[in-house]
């Protein structure tokens, strides 16, 4: 009898599989969606670091905004102009002018040049210690606890002596760090060049509250402004016209940069080989970026 038992056991699960299998074979088809190809073929062209800097949750979002709703073919800010070209041929489009996006830090302060700070003591991370309105007198200046560099996948924005600062050989551009910085001071910039002028300072108060608590914020003296159209005073900040803006920067643009007497306007990037060749004897200052927004309201990125 025991035999019997097996081997009624072993014809129903057969008899079941056999069901199971004609039932999901079925639904498969019945309920089949068909994939337009060109998502898969854009999604093939993207590099699949579902990093978000495109502005969807993922490349497979990508694809599909592209292929079915006509988005621009040159989002990918990591798989860059090659990645761009590759998807335009997929859509039969131009790719149009594509500038490689890197984020700036505006905020030039280190830890010596805080005034105003006090000791915290609570989880270390900037969102946290955003809540404490003493951490530092400074309330747009960067916390330094490090948000940016554990939100970022590619290993280029480390906190160096309190200040953010990006390695723009390993940045792409996805954006993860200005997303997570709760003072929003890192802008996510169209870079015209390799290197770019900013405004290393997010302090936006009158120039006496700057001196009190910064060695090095802007103070808004305008001085920049009244050499180089470039350059616009909003809110007591200096601020770039980017629009305007050149890769060969003119002598009244060279010139305001020398005015500046707290030396906020700074060139970030990648440096040249020229770069390279005079800094040869000299010893090289901290690399500093720009990227802006402020405790106190939510403004579109400036200079």
């Amino acid at each position: 009898m025991t035999w019997v038992t097996i081997s009624l056991a072993a014809t129903t699960m057969l008899v079941m599989a056999l069901a199971l299998t004609s039932i999901l074979g079925w639904a498969n088809q019945k309920f089949q969606v068909d994939v337009d190809p060109r998502v898969l073929a854009i999604l093939d062209a993207l590099p699949g670091a579902n990093c978000g800097g495109c502005g969807y949750v993922g490349c497979g979002d990508y694809a599909e905004a592209v292929a079915l709703e006509h988005e621009a073919v040159n989002k990918c800010t990591v798989g860059g102009a090659n990645c761009a070209t590759a998807v335009a041929g997929i859509m039969g489009v131009e790719v149009g002018e594509t500038l490689p996006y890197r984020p700036i830090v505006h905020c030039g302060a280190h830890y010596q040049d805080r005034l105003g700070r006090n000791e915290y003591r609570g989880e270390m991370r900037c969102s946290a210690a955003n809540l404490v309105t003493d951490v530092q007198g400074c309330t747009y200046g960067c916390l330094g606890f490090g948000d940016c560099t554990r939100a970022c996948e590619f290993d280029a924005i480390h906190v160096v002596d309190g200040l953010a600062t990006v390695d723009y050989e390993k940045c792409v551009g996805c954006g993860a760090c200005s997303k997570v910085c709760p003072r929003n001071i890192i802008t996510i910039t169209p870079f015209k060049s390799e290197r770019m002028l900013a405004v290393t300072c997010a302090n936006k108060d009158k120039g006496k509250d700057v001196i009190r608590v910064c060695n090095v914020g802007c103070i808004g003296c305008g001085a920049c402004a009244r050499t180089s159209n470039l350059f616009i005073l909003e809110n007591n900040l200096s601020t770039i016209n980017y629009e305007a803006y050149s890769p060969e920067c003119s002598l009244d643009v060279l010139e305001a940069c020398r005015k500046c007497s707290r030396n906020r306007l700074v060139f970030v990037g990648k440096p040249t080989t020229d770069d390279l060749e005079k800094a040869k004897a000299l010893e090289a200052p901290a690399l500093v970026e720009p990227d802006f927004k402020t405790t106190v309201d939510d403004t579109e990125w400036r200079g």
